[in-house]
């Protein structure tokens, strides 16, 4: 499976979403990271493993305690990816802006 895939698949569950979103304000322990969640420990732990995987997160070991960090290369990558559809989709929209219009102008004109 491609790094691209690992990421998205990774992302695609809203728990590793929160928690990469916590993430990004900075480095945390495990327990803190955990904390908000209303599942264990271990749960959180295995939602971690997944996004160690996909290479979205470091862990640190320092003593006892687990650090995890965010890591930006895997997302920059789905950014390289999304953003080449970026002019496909302003396409469309620029499309159903100008039928939206031409739509609202019959209308007007009928109305009158």
């Amino acid at each position: 499976m491609s790094s691209l895939d690992l990421a998205f698949a990774a992302l695609g569950d809203p728990t590793r979403r929160r928690i990469v979103a916590r993430l990004a304000r900075g480095r945390m322990r495990v327990t803190d990271l955990a904390h908000p969640f209303d599942m264990s420990l271990n749960a959180v732990s295995k939602h971690l493993k997944v996004l160690e995987r996909s290479g979205l997160l470091k862990r640190e070991r320092l003593g006892r305690e687990h650090w995890l960090q965010l890591r930006g290369a895997p997302l920059r990558e789905i950014v390289r990816w999304t953003s080449q559809y970026e002019r496909f989709w302003n396409e469309r929209l620029d499309a159903l802006g100008e039928f939206l219009s031409i739509q609202q102008e019959n209308d007007d004109g009928q109305e009158k």
